[in-house]
């Protein structure tokens, strides 16, 4: 894959998310206990020996830009290629669509060597090898391979997405965006590998023609005049597109082969490496399927939830089925029940918080109940 390069999109619809997504972009929400959702983006590219990534920033990205900082947890602090942080050139282009903003950054696509370009975004969880989908791409000789997952019926992340219809020969002969009612199971992941001048053209095609969005500027308009393939990943995938979703992938990694597979699977994920104590358990601690990070204190009682780094659970406190991000403080007597806990929540003694697994009590930011 060092023909490669990366170029991450941040340009993402939040607004069915925007209880965590007020002070920070999609990309830079905590998942996992201790990660981001931009950690499986970069790490599978990394993973995937591509050297060269650039990170197309939209707005909110102060949490983002101190949680890349050089990129030296990815290996991208390099001399040559690594990462490359692409801020809007204007602050209108927040507007005009992230069609424009590839535009304007479009002098870091002519001047980098790479024959191919992986354009991502970073909202769609899991672990892939791209150097398959590259193989795939060089050996169905398409105009551009776009990636996606085979997701049961009935799913419930078929909401906001982009479906396509797939021909015998892997072609893409159809295309849908945010379709009410989906005709096909075959979704989009949001990932496209086609040849950087190639990329380069369609911009410049699109833009002249007034288009701001990339998806519909670029493939959707150009559906029957390029050759697009479709490569399948069958791994697990996890779109997070609202806070049920969010909710639910978190939880999600309370079972072991989910874990496995997205942590292990093709490589490892990679994330900022913070130096914290391990977590202490008190002697009245009651701790049961979670998944805990470092330098937690925990003398509660704790089942099927996942707890972030920093937080503390007071005696005869109880948590269950819930997300508590980094920092928070659950005191003495509350009870929290399918509740997501943004960080440097406190609940002082006694609250009781009761969500539904379908949709969990989110409460914001450095919030005192």
């Amino acid at each position: 894959m060092n023909s490669v390069m990366g170029l991450i999109n941040l340009s993402e619809d939040e607004s069915f998310i925007t209880e965590v997504t007020q002070g920070r972009p999609l990309a830079a929400l905590p998942f996992g206990g201790r990660y981001r959702l931009i950690d499986f983006t970069l790490s599978n590219m990394v993973n995937s020996d591509i050297a060269n990534v650039g990170i197309l920033l939209h707005d909110k990205f102060r949490a983002l830009m101190d949680h890349l900082r050089s990129g030296k947890e990815w290996d991208l602090a390099r001399k040559q290629d690594g990462l490359f942080i692409l801020p809007p050139v204007q602050a209108e282009q927040a507007v005009l669509g992230d069609l424009q903003n590839i535009y304007q950054n479009r002098d870091y696509l002519l001047r980098s060597r790479d024959q191919y370009v992986l354009v991502s975004g970073s909202s769609s969880i899991c672990n892939i090898d791209y150097r398959k989908a590259l193989a795939f791409h060089v050996q169905t000789g398409a105009d551009v391979t776009l990636i996606y997952n085979q997701m049961a019926v009935g799913d419930d992340d078929f909401i906001h997405c982009t479906t396509v219809a797939i021909d015998d020969s892997d072609r893409i002969v159809d295309m849908e965006v945010n379709a009410a009612k989906v005709k096909t199971n075959k979704v989009s992941m949001g990932m496209y590998l086609l040849d950087r001048e190639l990329l380069i053209d369609l911009v410049d095609q699109a833009v002249a023609r007034g288009e701001t969005d990339f998806v519909k500027g670029i493939f959707l308009r150009n559906l029957n005049k390029i050759k697009i393939c479709g490569f399948c990943h069958y791994g697990y995938l996890g779109r997070i597109h609202s806070i049920a979703s969010y909710y639910r992938h978190n939880m999600a990694l309370l079972r072991p082969e989910v874990w496995q597979e997205l942590f292990f699977e093709n490589g490892l994920i990679y994330t900022k490496v913070k130096d914290e104590a391990p977590t202490s358990y008190g002697v009245f601690s009651d701790v049961r399927g979670t998944l805990v990070a470092n330098g937690c204190l925990l003398d509660g009682t704790v089942s099927d939830s996942v707890l972030f780094r920093g937080v503390k659970i007071h005696h005869q406190a109880c948590v269950r089925d819930s997300l508590i991000m980094q920092n928070c403080e659950i005191s003495e007597g509350a009870v929290l029940e399918h509740v997501i806990c943004d960080k440097g929540v406190k609940i002082t003694k006694g609250k009781r918080l009761i969500g539904e697994k379908c949709y969990p009590l989110v409460i914001k930011k450095g919030t005192v109940i």
